[in-house]
């Protein structure tokens, strides 16, 4: 296994404006990554609020920036990522995200990227449990039809609570290969999601292991008394917030273990998503990592 890192792991830092990809790219390297996660989130500028569609200029200065950094950083990004939630009524709206995967797609070959990171979509107050699970297998049916004519193989994260369990994302792997015929579609676990849907993180590598494309390698810690920062809240209510990989409660040494006993060698990629500053807590989360490894 190869460990990366996820430019979400500097999403504080992006926002503050004075740090764009080229700039992640060699603060990764610095901080000890064998390779760099892209997003298409980090495409836009700092204050945006939401994902737009790039014009093909937009897009060609962007890449050009990152393939400079990359060269100067022997940097190889081995994942692309894309935001998308099928979990919408307006089949317009469903296309637009099919879209977004469909760049993330387009992206990841043009960096020699061999996987990209999708998303499902969630329940709401407008969208039953069961109409929203059919737009998601209709909406990464279409998409694994896409990467797979191109090579790329596409890997969904337990993300929300309709994809959040291991059973949940087996199962939605198994019926959208079932409808695209091929086997485009597997799985990014990441290791603290889980916990917020009150499922412990090796038991559910166990069960993703075999379809995993690429890890998110992540740490959680319950929020200490009087916390007063940013928490996830699990279905249960009870607070979690992001520390540095191996500084958690997340059981990590057995996740890698069950991904070894699945025969998984692909890539570890590390997001870090508290509040301490990801200058500081990345370099400390990826040599952790390796740790674990070794």
């Amino acid at each position: 296994m190869k460990i990366g890192v996820s430019m979400w792991s500097y999403f504080h830092t992006w926002r503050k404006g004075s740090f764009d990809v080229p700039a992640f790219i060699r603060e990764a390297k610095k901080a000890g990554a064998d390779g760099v996660e892209l997003l298409d989130f980090f495409y836009n500028d700092p204050g945006a609020d939401r994902i737009q569609l790039f014009t093909t200029e937009q897009v060609a200065d962007k890449r050009a920036s990152a393939r400079d950094a990359l060269a100067d950083t022997g940097l190889p990004v081995p994942i692309f990522s894309v935001a998308n939630n099928f979990a919408k009524h307006d089949p317009v709206e469903r296309e637009q995200d099919l879209k977004k995967i469909q760049f993330g797609v387009d992206e990841a070959l043009s960096y020699g990227a061999k996987v990209v990171r999708v998303f499902a979509g969630d329940v709401s107050e407008a969208v039953t449990f069961d109409q929203a699970r059919e737009y998601i297998v209709e909406g990464l049916a279409k998409a694994s039809v896409y990467a797979n004519d191109r090579g790329i193989r596409l890997a969904l994260e337990n993300h929300g609570t309709l994809a959040g369990r291991g059973d949940q994302v087996c199962a939605l792997v198994e019926d959208v290969r079932k409808r695209s015929g091929n086997e485009a579609l597997g799985a990014n676990p990441d290791t603290g999601n889980f916990l917020i849907v009150g499922q412990p993180s090796h038991e559910a590598i166990r069960e993703v292991a075999n379809y995993s494309y690429m890890v998110h390698f992540k740490d959680f810690a319950p929020a200490p008394d009087g916390w007063g920062g940013f928490a996830y809240k699990t279905i249960h209510g009870e607070p979690l917030v992001g520390t540095a990989v191996g500084e958690g409660v997340v059981r990590l040494g057995d996740c890698v273990q069950a991904l070894r006993d699945a025969g998984f060698d692909g890539w570890l990629s590390v997001e870090y998503e508290g509040e301490e500053d990801a200058m500081t807590a990345v370099p400390r989360s990826i040599e952790n990592a390796r740790r674990f490894l070794d």
